[in-house]
């Protein structure tokens, strides 16, 4: 017998859950593309866009997932030969300096490890050592979503100036925006880039660049740009075409028209950034009542430097694997796997899983994935503390 039966639920950092009002938006059919409706929506999407980045600057949409916005950003950042500086603190980070590297710029990794944020002072030695002043760009993941480290953004720009070094801040937010406070403009970011499958609360399927007139022009010659990648023809397109690099990707765009709205301007950013902290430090209080007997840990220490839309936590001797399993199949919730977290000895799935906590959820969804990992421990017997769900009810309450 099992309990799985009834409507699944995705616990995992990505695709998110999809707001019926959004698939209702994308359930019609194929609209005219040469004028008309498409086009004045697609217009309030790109003013929209740059609400939710908080800037005035730039924006190009393009048909791709997180993997692609990072080639769209790499591709416009640099030319070959060009240096980049990039902070990893998780799997995220190393990922995005493999595809910049491939791309056949010279990578320089500050690795910070899996459960701290960037540290400031490291930033700006190994900037002012840069005396030919050959680095281009800092890259740098605000919420890592293999190690949920969050980084300080507005601290790394500090650092970048306190080297004197003219390189320009790009910055990673695909499992943060819509989740995690983000202020392009006032934290002095380049470049930002980001998906449509998580925060956005839309299926995947759209990256997203945004840049500043300096990236624009500090980047106007950058010999790895091509057609597609393109964002000047993108951001300043004469033509609708020009915006997609060819036929737009119309359901998606009704899908994110409806996703904008709910998030901008009935619920506004402001608040849907305090409902991810506190669904987060709901999801952290658990995690620390079940910790206080048992090898059950978060994996980010200080809560300052954990994001807010995605939690990664520890249950040793193969426990996480466990409960992912009898969650799922017992249960009907989905919570996700650990990518890149396993130390030597450790199995590379066994001890380690995410909980995603971004875009279209609310309190009775995160009490309920708690309340079934709970029930997943006492079942396949797995020691834990006690009081973990009155410990996240109180939070709750205290909303």
């Amino acid at each position: 017998m099992t309990l799985s039966h009834g409507r699944p639920y995705l616990a995992i950092p990505g695709p998110s859950v999809i707001p019926d009002r959004v698939l209702a938006a994308m359930h019609r059919p194929s609209p005219n593309i040469y004028e008309g409706p498409l086009h004045d929506m697609t217009a309030t999407i790109l003013a929209d866009l740059r609400r939710v980045a908080c800037t005035a600057g730039h924006v190009a949409i393009y048909i791709t997932n997180g993997h692609g916005a990072w080639e769209a950003a790499n591709t416009n950042l640099f030319s070959r030969g060009d240096r980049a500086l990039v902070l990893v603190t998780g799997l995220f980070g190393t990922s995005w300096a493999n595809s910049v590297q491939r791309l056949g710029v010279e990578v320089e990794v500050l690795d910070f490890g899996k459960r701290v944020r960037a540290d400031a002072g490291r930033i700006t030695e190994a900037l002012r050592a840069d005396k030919e002043g050959r680095i281009k760009a800092v890259l740098l993941t605000q919420t890592d979503t293999a190690s949920t480290v969050r980084n300080d953004v507005a601290e790394v720009r500090a650092a970048i100036d306190s080297a004197g070094h003219p390189a320009l801040l790009a910055v990673d937010c695909i499992a943060s925006l819509g989740c995690d406070p983000f202020r392009m403009d006032d934290w002095g970011v380049d470049v930002m880039v980001a998906a449509s499958q998580k925060g956005l609360m839309v299926p995947p399927g759209l990256g997203f660049v945004w840049f500043s007139d300096k990236a624009l022009r500090v980047c106007k010659g950058a010999d790895l740009r091509t057609p597609y990648w393109d964002w000047e023809a993108r951001a300043f397109a004469q033509e609708y075409w020009q915006y997609f690099c060819g036929t737009a990707p119309t359901h998606h765009l009704f899908g994110l028209r409806e996703s904008l709205t709910m998030l901008l301007d009935e619920e506004g950013l402001s608040q849907a950034w305090a409902r991810h902290e506190r669904l987060a430090q709901t999801v952290w209080a658990a995690v620390d009542a079940w910790g206080q007997s048992g090898d059950i840990a978060l994996n980010v220490e200080r809560p300052t430097e954990r994001g807010w839309s995605v939690t990664s936590l520890r249950v040793g001797g193969g426990g996480a694997g466990q409960l992912r399993r009898w969650c799922e199949e017992k249960a009907g919730v989905t919570l996700g796997i650990p990518l890149g977290m396993a130390e030597p000895g450790e199995a590379a799935y066994g001890d380690y899983l995410r909980i995603g906590h971004m875009g279209h959820v609310n309190a009775h969804m995160v009490l309920g994935v708690l309340g079934v990992i709970e029930a997943g421990m006492q079942a396949l017997g797995i020691a834990h503390g006690k009081g973990a769900v009155d410990a996240a009810a109180a939070v709750v309450a205290g909303a």
